[in-house]
């Protein structure tokens, strides 16, 4: 795995670059004094994750992740700073160390860094398939996705209609969204996910799946226009 060091202190550097040494799967691909130089390695060459200062002079590194979007490498953040936790966590990072960085809080982060590679490879296999698997009553039921029509969030559980009937899961929607694959599905409201190709007419703010109809919020309504690619 292809790491970049990010800060602006020389001996935080220093530190980090021994203790990437501990662990065999990194493979140390350079060191950069700010955000703008990491930026422009990130985009030149393949970086898979980034030990990441917050404070820097120019770009922050929260900044800096927000500039790279879905093309950012993971992310650990490495900082003096305590309060910055909360924001950063906002970002989806896989850890937040306080500096100076001990080995054992060093090898406890790799323990985190394999557990969300694990459990991203695992969600990927999964949304690479044209089916689930849910549990209806004590039966796990395969379901084929073309099947499914669209999925409605019931407080602590969804309701999954397909043509001719309904399954309720007890699940939030957050977690039955990430393993549907984006490509077929897409989310419309805060209650409601569609399958794509299942839309016959949009009106105003409503989607019409055959004899159903599913609100669309604002907050989603572009995102939906680009992907139903308008003539």
């Amino acid at each position: 795995m292809n790491c970049l060091i990010v800060d602006d202190h020389k001996i935080a550097r220093t530190t980090l670059k021994k203790l990437i040494s501990l662990d065999s799967s990194l493979t140390l691909a350079g060191e950069c004094s700010n955000a703008e130089e990491a930026y422009n390695q990130i985009i030149n060459q393949p970086i898979d994750l980034l030990f990441l200062d917050i404070e820097m002079p120019g770009m922050t590194g929260m900044e800096l992740v927000k500039s790279l979007g879905k093309s950012s490498p993971m992310i650990i953040f490495t900082t003096s700073e305590r309060n910055y936790a909360a924001d950063a966590f906002d970002l989806n990072v896989i850890d937040f160390m306080i500096k100076p960085v001990s080995p054992v809080r060093f090898l406890q982060s790799m323990e985190r860094l394999r557990e969300f590679v694990k459990t991203k490879t695992l969600s990927t296999a999964i949304r690479d398939k044209d089916y689930i698997f849910i549990r209806d009553s004590n039966t796990i039921r395969r379901l084929s996705l073309d099947q499914v029509l669209f999925l409605e969030a019931q407080g602590d559980y969804v309701q999954i209609y397909v043509s001719d009937h309904t399954y309720l899961i007890h699940s939030t929607l957050k977690s039955v969204v990430d393993k549907l694959p984006d490509n077929i599905f897409l989310r419309v409201h805060r209650s409601f996910i569609v399958n794509i190709s299942k839309i016959d007419t949009l009106e105003g703010s409503t989607l019409v799946l055959g004899k159903n109809f599913v609100p669309v919020s604002d907050a989603y309504r572009a995102a939906l226009n680009k992907r139903l690619q308008i003539l």
